[in-house]
């Protein structure tokens, strides 16, 4: 009788690629399907004098000042930025946490899993937010400057010729003041909390596929809660930063205290409840589209050191 042959599981870069296109099209999806909500986070974190009434009375108040349009304003940046950047994000912390696996081994590895989830995702987030970080100057330039430009296209050129490339880099450090500690945040909870509760479960192998994906959807979602407070305030900058350009000889480290001595601690967490229910949705929707991508392309070969 002749051998099954059984079907060979990605490896090297063809298992990365996958990791990278998965967490690719999750953060895409999400994160543009949330466009509104950020629409209004971003109102409220720049102008928190006139957008006071919360995130539904914000919803109105946009739709009443600039027309239900405005609500997907930097739509394009978001779709495009994120998808780069999930790829980035999840690609490199998947790679980063098998390097890290590799140079201390397993052992050592699982127990300390905390420090090499912090590590993994911190690494990635680096080069994830590289490639962010213009897309999102387009976006807030976009949403916080009504009619600067016509979408993505518009928006980013427009930067580009009367700024320079260095405009779309303005925002970098408080971009991975958020960026990074949101990242480790989100990650390091993530594998802490699905591996309580797949614990509590009996083990993530004895689960159906279902209700794999809602294990994952309620441990992103406590995660996302985590994540958002934690990078709250680096957000909020980071909206004020990309608001407009800075004054003539004014660099990015003088823009920062300034911002930061104006807004101040309360200032800071403007827009929290928002972003909350943001960050909590899209991260929740996050690991759930990244994990069924992940077995619909085979890559369900990475090395896992949770206990």
């Amino acid at each position: 009788m002749a051998a099954v042959a059984l079907e060979k599981k990605p490896e090297g870069l063809n298992l990365y690629a996958r990791f990278a296109f998965a967490g690719a099209v999750c953060c895409s999806i999400t994160h543009g399907s949330f466009t509104p909500v950020d629409v209004v986070k971003t109102k409220i974190q720049l102008d928190p004098v006139t957008y006071n009434r919360g995130m539904f009375g914000g919803f109105r108040q946009v739709i009443q000042n600039e027309g239900a349009g405005a609500l997907l304003t930097g739509a394009g940046p978001t779709f495009a930025g994120y998808f780069m950047q999930g790829g980035f994000k999840f690609g490199g912390y998947e790679f980063f946490k098998k390097q890290s696996i590799d140079l201390v081994g397993i052992d050592k590895a699982r127990e300390y899993r905390g420090t090499v989830y912090s590590l993994s995702a911190a690494s990635a987030e680096f080069f994830a937010s590289i490639a962010l970080c213009p897309l999102e100057a387009t976006r807030i330039r976009l949403v916080s400057q009504p009619g600067f430009a016509n979408g993505l296209i518009g928006g980013f050129s427009k930067i580009l010729k009367n700024e320079g490339v260095g405009a779309f880099y303005s925002g970098f450090g408080p971009i991975l003041l958020k960026q990074i500690p949101y990242t480790v945040t989100k990650f390091v909870a993530f594998e802490k909390f699905s591996e309580a509760i797949y614990s509590s479960l009996g083990g993530k192998s004895t689960l159906s596929d279902g209700a794999q994906t809602g294990g994952n959807l309620g441990s992103g979602l406590l995660a996302g809660f985590a994540a958002a407070i934690v990078s709250q305030p680096a957000d909020t900058m980071l909206s004020k930063i990309n608001k407009t350009k800075g004054l003539p000889g004014e660099g990015v480290l003088t823009r920062l205290i300034k911002i930061g001595g104006e807004l101040g601690v309360r200032g800071s967490f403007a827009g929290l409840p928002t972003r909350l229910f943001m960050i909590g949705g899209l991260t929740a929707g996050q690991f759930a589209i990244y994990g069924d991508i992940k077995k619909a392309l085979g890559a369900t070969n990475g090395v896992e050191i949770s206990k």
